[in-house]
């Protein structure tokens, strides 16, 4: 027979825990609840030989507990002792961000806590949950440091490019406009400009070092065609969409606001839509 104590002074470990056995597939697991001093103890025995599948039994129970009642606050402690020059609000927008990344990458943090409690099942009979969380799971902690990291840098992108839209508004709103109308085919995620006369706007003389109006981050393949738009500031813009929408249009949306018409019927979108050619690239 092999046994193994789970302790903790959380009454609701202690719940959750006797819950998970019970509703185990496992028969040969005979457990008890013990109160040692201010412990709470959950003893498990096997009763057959079948101990490795056991063991993984307690490392999936205990890695379980430590993700239900220990990750949000390891997470939140991290921001709060990493990144504490932040506000409170910020914080939250962060522990956001952290939270989607968690779930994106579930499985592979899930399993990196699990290689570490399956080291320490195999060592070690008795199991203090809070010793675990304080010392025996270093790469698990080095897993959550790194979505909280992750979750910082998505939180300082997004802030920038929010500032960088906000200065925009401010230009396109108190600035003359320099023509009445300028069309844009968006097609395959690259720009054609055409002016009122519906000629092509040439845009090979822009490079990259001559664009006035672009932020230190990049955030769409079509930067020269936003500062054509920014430099000629129509009063209208007619967006003619041949495929979808994606990120440089709602771009557009943030930046132009009333000024922009989405299309996809016109003559101008069937007529780029039946050429069933790539849009020319913006040099």
């Amino acid at each position: 027979m092999i046994s193994y104590c789970i302790k903790t002074d959380n009454i609701e470990i202690i719940q959750y825990l006797l819950n998970k056995i019970s509703n185990l597939d496992f028969p040969d697991i005979i457990y008890c609840n013990k109160t040692f001093k201010k412990y709470e103890n959950v003893i498990m025995h096997c009763r057959n030989t079948n101990y490795e599948e056991f063991k993984n039994i307690i490392s999936s129970l205990v890695s379980d507990i430590i993700i239900k009642f220990y990750q949000e606050k390891l997470v939140r402690r991290m921001i709060i002792v990493n990144y504490f020059y932040f506000e409170d609000y910020e914080k939250k927008l962060i522990y956001e961000n952290c939270k989607e990344f968690l779930l994106q990458s579930k499985e592979e943090v899930y399993e990196t806590l699990f290689k570490e409690i399956e080291k320490y099942v195999n060592d070690k009979r008795n199991i203090y949950i809070q010793g675990i969380v304080n010392f025996r799971i270093s790469e698990y902690i080095k897993a959550l440091d790194n979505i909280v990291d992750m979750g910082v840098n998505k939180y300082i992108i997004e802030k920038e490019y929010k500032e960088f839209i906000n200065l925009l508004k401010i230009y396109v709103n108190s600035a003359e406009c320099k023509t009445d109308i300028l069309h844009l085919i968006y097609s395959n995620g690259e720009s054609i400009l055409l002016d009122k006369e519906k000629n092509i706007i040439s845009l090979e003389n822009n490079n990259i070092n001559n664009l006035k109006y672009l932020s230190d981050i990049t955030f769409s393949s079509n930067d020269i065609a936003l500062n054509t738009l920014l430099s000629m500031l129509p009063k209208k813009i007619e967006i003619h969409i041949i495929d979808k929408e994606d990120e440089f249009i709602n771009t557009l949306k943030l930046i132009f606001e009333s000024r922009i018409n989405i299309c996809t019927e016109c003559n101008i979108c069937k007529t780029y839509r039946n050429l069933k050619i790539p849009t020319m690239k913006l040099k």
